[in-house]
């Protein structure tokens, strides 16, 4: 069996469990991967919706890709700083309330109720950027139901490492492996 279909399957372990209210960092769910499998789990997202779906909650998906590209391009003077990318170190901190902003639009489109799951992917394109724990803080409390993170990257002794690029943070998130039984 593939790594990323254990990791489904133990997503859909954890899914099945009735949910309870919780407070909104509880709600936090990290599916962990290694980031050479990113290709490999992108092509199954779509099972972690059916999954999601088949144990009656609904899915908005969020993807980070190309969100840098869409703000920068968006900004009045976005030729400068392509032609001077060390000026956007003054602004980069904009690009998290883009997302966010993005990221409550996208819900309030969608009609998020608390018996859903929010999937964000692409966050190993905010790499150098921003903290994706920073983020996480930022949009969890945005979502009633489940916020799941696809993360690439490790976790080990509840420590977290986006793309095993730098020492990571700890962070009170249910965890999904695809090396850990749930």
């Amino acid at each position: 069996m593939s790594k990323i279909k254990r990791l489904a399957d133990n997503y859909e372990k954890h899914i099945a469990i009735p949910w309870r209210e919780v407070a909104a960092a509880q709600r936090v769910i990290f599916c962990v991967y290694y980031e050479a499998d990113e290709l490999k789990l992108r092509a199954k997202i779509g099972e972690f919706e059916i999954t999601t779906k088949n144990h009656n909650h609904g899915w908005i998906h969020y993807d980070l890709t190309d969100s840098f590209a869409r703000w920068l391009s968006s900004l009045k003077y976005a030729k400068s700083y392509y032609q001077k990318p060390n000026l956007i170190t003054s602004i980069i901190q904009k690009y998290g309330d883009y997302i966010e902003a993005e990221f409550e639009k996208l819900l309030f489109e969608k009609n998020a109720s608390s018996d859903e799951v929010v999937a964000l992917s692409g966050v190993g394109s905010v790499f150098g950027l921003l903290k994706v724990r920073d983020l996480v803080d930022r949009l969890a409390p945005k979502v009633e139901g489940r916020l799941l993170v696809f993360f690439p990257g490790s976790y080990e002794n509840n420590n977290y490492r986006l793309l095993d690029g730098y020492d990571g943070w700890n962070y009170h998130a249910f965890v999904i492996t695809c090396d850990r039984k749930i």
